[in-house]
């Protein structure tokens, strides 16, 4: 009878340990610095993962855009919004514990898919630097556009964090005749996503860069760019471009987080010379999905699409140099985990 006891608790104990998609995890990796990163908010939807962001403990949040759904040029009506979602419960307790960075994208710019043609986009870059609290005094104030570098400093290494614009500088998009896609990819040449300063800023960033991670922002996807919608993809040259700097720059750990598509996914390949793949992280929505997903080509996807409002999260050991990224849903369920070793 002791023995059939023994036996029968081990079993239980097994099972108990056990964890995987759509689970909260019970053992504890490690990690010396959390990322926690959404896009998509609509503010009369309900946010139900405020509270599942804060019991990730993560070091920062970033917001990756469509942070507010305006589409309007009335300034004040934009601010009038930032200032709802800073009043949200869930949100308001959030930014009082971690620090708040981010971009953009169209919905919060003003213009539906809008780029450098956008006539209210100095204005309303000043309501969102006002939404993230940065100080008038601030360089980010006379800047065109709202691109810029954080650096986190921890005994076992650095993160550097890159916030992308991916809307002020942003040239025509070429729509689809057929009507079979919203948009097809420029010709050669033709077109640019960050501009000519933007990008001398990115490469002397990345080429000064000693951190052991740098993590790039951009609110649209960069590698999945077969669905037709605003993508990387859009502009060929600035995707070749953006692989050559990233191989050639020497910056260590390279990842992409992006946002818009109101659904979650990785997708990653392998640049020239490197050991690890590039990959892009897209977590969207955090309010409201696209439910109807039945499917889309995506050559670089690693794992299953999730249509579920979630949140991203990368859960980094810098002495390892080891990344756990999770898609994490209502209730902290991790609907998605991917592992990478840099």
């Amino acid at each position: 009878m002791l023995y059939r006891g023994l036996l029968l608790f081990f079993i239980v104990l097994c099972f108990a340990c056990k964890s995987g998609p759509g689970t909260t995890p019970t053992s504890k990796t490690k990690t010396d610095f959390t990322i926690a990163f959404g896009s998509c908010n609509k503010l009369d939807l309900p946010n139900l993962l405020w509270d599942d962001v804060l019991a990730a403990k993560p070091d920062i949040w970033i917001w990756g855009g469509d942070n507010i759904y305006a589409d309007t040029g009335n300034i004040e009506a934009i601010s009038s919004m930032y200032g709802e979602l800073k009043k949200v419960a869930g949100y308001q307790k959030l930014r009082t514990e971690i620090p708040v960075i981010g971009t953009w994208d169209d919905h919060d710019y003003g213009l539906n898919d809008g780029g450098v043609e956008w006539e209210m986009k100095v204005e309303s870059q000043q309501a969102f630097l006002d939404f993230l609290d940065v100080p008038m005094g601030s360089p980010l104030r006379k800047r065109q556009g709202v691109y810029t570098s954080h650096e986190y400093m921890r005994p076992e290494g650095t993160v550097k964090v890159y916030i992308l614009d991916t809307r002020f500088f942003r040239t025509a998009l070429t729509k689809d005749p057929t009507g079979k896609k919203r948009y097809l990819p420029n010709r050669p040449g033709e077109g640019t996503i960050l501009g000519k300063k933007q990008w001398e800023w990115l490469e002397k960033e990345l080429r000064d860069s000693g951190a052991d991670f740098n993590i790039l922002v951009s609110s649209i996807q960069f590698l999945s760019d077969k669905h037709g919608f605003e993508t990387w993809g859009n502009f060929p040259d600035e995707v070749a471009q953006m692989k050559r700097l990233a191989a050639d720059s020497g910056a260590k750990g390279i990842i992409i987080l992006s946002g818009d598509r109101h659904i979650s996914e990785f997708s990653s390949t392998i640049l020239s010379g490197w050991s690890y793949p590039l990959i892009d992280f897209t977590s969207s929505g955090l309010t409201h999905v696209y439910s109807n997903f039945s499917g889309e080509p995506n050559p670089y996807r690693r794992g299953a699409v999730i249509n579920k409002e979630s949140f991203g999260l990368l859960k980094m050991n810098l002495t390892t140099k080891k990344v756990t990224f999770e898609i994490i849903g209502d209730g902290g369920k991790i609907l998605a985990r991917l592992e990478q070793q840099y």
